[in-house]
């Protein structure tokens, strides 16, 4: 499920504390103007409060950005193969919400790569729930020789955030000890003309990967 009516939240409690920061630095002024040192120091000092937590509502919502939660067993996304040519794929990616995007894979087989991050208990019990976000889809080769003399490709899935939860973790561990693991997961399968695949997150975190009946015959009939 996406992390939406949080993210609009947070960005929402980030603006109604800028409002609130201003308010404050105006009435600030207005004290000060008015000989009530007391009272506009009172004032500001509200106002950097406010500033202070419309900073951090809205970074908690920018490092959130492109993480879904993981309740139960949850498709992360509906895979496509159409071959262009000799171990060459177009792969369609459909996500939960309906959008799609195009890659082109060199290689046998696609292999979708998740990153994964759980709380500690007593933030589960506050009601956070497990994130995941897809990190990356590659081509692979079934022949370990022409894996590391042939052509590779990997396309990343996740987006550009400079202040994305997991880099803000590395960068400084004190600030988010609440996180209790940060783990990456992978699924793969052959690639076959025409095959469709589903990709779903089980609740322990791990990327399964799944084809549908008529792509499982044509595996089949390729040996696979």
């Amino acid at each position: 499920m996406p992390l939406t009516p949080i993210l609009v939240a947070l960005y929402i409690f980030a603006g109604l504390c800028a409002l609130f920061a201003l308010a404050n630095a105006s009435g600030a002024r207005r004290r000060w103007r008015g000989r009530r040192r007391f009272a506009a120091c009172h004032s500001s000092l509200w106002s950097l409060v406010f500033v202070l937590l419309a900073v951090l509502g809205a970074f908690a919502a920018t490092a959130l950005l492109g993480y879904r939660r993981l309740t139960t067993e949850t498709t992360v996304a509906t895979l496509a193969a159409r071959k262009l040519g000799e171990q060459r794929y177009d792969v369609r990616i459909e996500y939960p919400d309906g959008t799609r995007r195009h890659v082109d894979l060199a290689g046998d087989q696609w292999q979708l790569d998740a990153r994964v991050v759980k709380w500690q208990p007593a933030a589960v019990m506050l009601g956070a729930p497990a994130l995941y976000r897809l990190d990356r889809i590659s081509g692979r080769y079934a022949d370990a020789a022409q894996e590391s003399e042939r052509e590779r490709s990997a396309v990343a899935l996740g987006e550009d955030n400079p202040f994305d939860l997991l880099d803000v973790r590395r960068r400084f561990p004190q600030w988010l000890g609440w996180i209790d693991a940060d783990y990456g997961s992978g699924a793969y399968l052959p690639l076959v003309d025409g095959g469709v695949y589903r990709v779903s997150l089980a609740p322990a975190g791990g990327l399964v990967a799944r084809a549908d009946e008529e792509t499982a015959r044509k595996l089949d009939a390729a040996g696979w």
